[in-house]
């Protein structure tokens, strides 16, 4: 059965998953904003090219630091959304769902941030 929290209860596991992401990589949350929504809105969906079945449990919006301009900053604050309803659905416990909170953070700060698949295995999130 899946897990199923409020807003808050939710909110306090994000911030406990983000709190045992390996400082390599949380260092780099520092100007990210995660926020969490129920579920991606359809211009999100449309704009991942994802089947309207198809949920994503987290998205990067904003500009990779291997794309980035040393003239010419980002027009909008980088986000990490992180999608409840999808992430709840996956799993059976809380514990599950902190471990699958922490790497659908990590992985999405991997896009931020151009790391390697392989660097991402070697640091356990492959």
């Amino acid at each position: 059965m899946p897990v199923k929290l409020s807003e808050e209860e939710f909110d306090r596991i994000v911030a406990h998953a983000v709190d045992r992401i390996p400082p390599e990589i949380r260092q780099h949350l520092e100007n990210i904003v995660i926020t969490v929504k129920k579920r991606p809105s359809r211009q999100m969906m449309r704009e991942m090219g994802m089947h309207p079945d198809d949920y994503p449990l987290g998205l990067f919006q904003g500009v990779p630091l291997i794309e980035r301009s040393a003239t010419i900053p980002p027009l909008y604050p980088d986000m990490i959304y992180l999608f409840q309803e999808p992430l709840e659905e996956i799993c059976d416990t809380r514990e599950e769902l902190e471990e699958e909170i922490e790497v659908t953070v990590v992985h999405e700060v991997a896009h931020y941030i151009g790391m390697t698949e392989e660097r991402l295995a070697e640091l356990g999130y492959g």
